[in-house]
C-alpha cells in the first residue's frame, strides 16, 4: 500500500468514526478544519502536507471525502451522530446492496441493519456492490424494492458522493441480485 493510500484510510478512519485519534473535533455536520487534521495528524506523527490532504480528495474514486473551502469531511459512512444536511429524495424503483454470501441468513432473516453507521449504504451499479461484497468474502448483491419501501414511507437520502442511504431495509424487501462467480 502506498503512503498516500495509507493515509487516505487514516483520514477516512478518523472523519468517520474516530476523529479523537488525531484529537480533532469535528462540528455538528461532521466538518473538520483543514487546519486542524492537518495540525492532528503532525501530533501523532502522522505529517500531511496540504498537497497530499489535497490530492487525497480529489483523487478518491470512491468521492468519500467533501471539501468546502476550508473545510473537509466524510460524505457518508459515519458510525457517530452527524447532521450530513440532507434532505429526504425518490430513489430509483430498485437499489443494491454488496454483501459477503455468508452474511445471507442473517440479511433475510433479519434485514440490512445499519449496525454502528448511522444509514444502510445502497447504490444503483452491480459492479459496486460486488466490490462492496469482495472486501468481506465471496460477494452476492442483493437487490432491494426501494420504490415499495419509499410507497410506505421509508426515507431515502441521496449522498453527495451518489451513495444511497437509508435507516433500514426490512427482509421482505430483499432478494438476490447476483453471485461474484456470475458477475463479468
Amino acid at each position: 500500500m502506498t503512503d498516500l493510500a495509507r493515509k487516505s484510510r487514516m483520514l477516512a478512519r478518523v472523519l468517520r468514526h474516530e476523529p479523537q485519534l488525531i484529537r480533532v473535533e469535528l462540528d455538528p455536520g461532521g466538518w473538520a478544519l483543514e487546519s486542524d487534521l492537518l495540525n492532528g495528524f503532525r501530533g501523532v506523527g502522522v505529517p500531511f502536507t496540504r498537497r497530499e490532504l489535497a490530492e487525497i480528495i480529489e483523487s478518491d474514486q470512491k468521492s468519500r471525502f467533501t471539501r468546502q473551502g476550508i473545510k473537509i469531511r466524510a460524505a457518508q459512512g459515519h458510525s457517530f451522530p452527524v447532521d450530513l444536511g440532507l434532505t429526504p429524495v425518490r430513489p430509483p424503483r430498485v437499489l443494491l446492496h454488496g454483501t459477503a454470501t455468508e452474511n445471507l441468513n442473517g440479511i433475510f432473516a433479519r434485514g440490512l441493519e445499519k449496525r454502528r453507521r448511522n444509514y444502510v449504504h445502497l447504490n444503483v451499479d452491480v459492479e459496486t456492490a460486488l466490490q462492496v461484497g469482495r472486501r468481506h468474502g465471496k460477494a452476492v448483491v442483493l437487490r432491494i424494492d426501494s420504490e415499495k419501501m419509499s410507497d410506505i414511507g421509508f426515507e431515502f437520502f441521496r449522498a453527495e458522493n451518489g451513495v444511497w442511504l437509508t435507516e433500514e431495509v426490512p427482509a421482505a424487501y430483499l432478494s438476490v441480485h447476483s453471485y461474484d462467480d456470475l458477475a463479468g
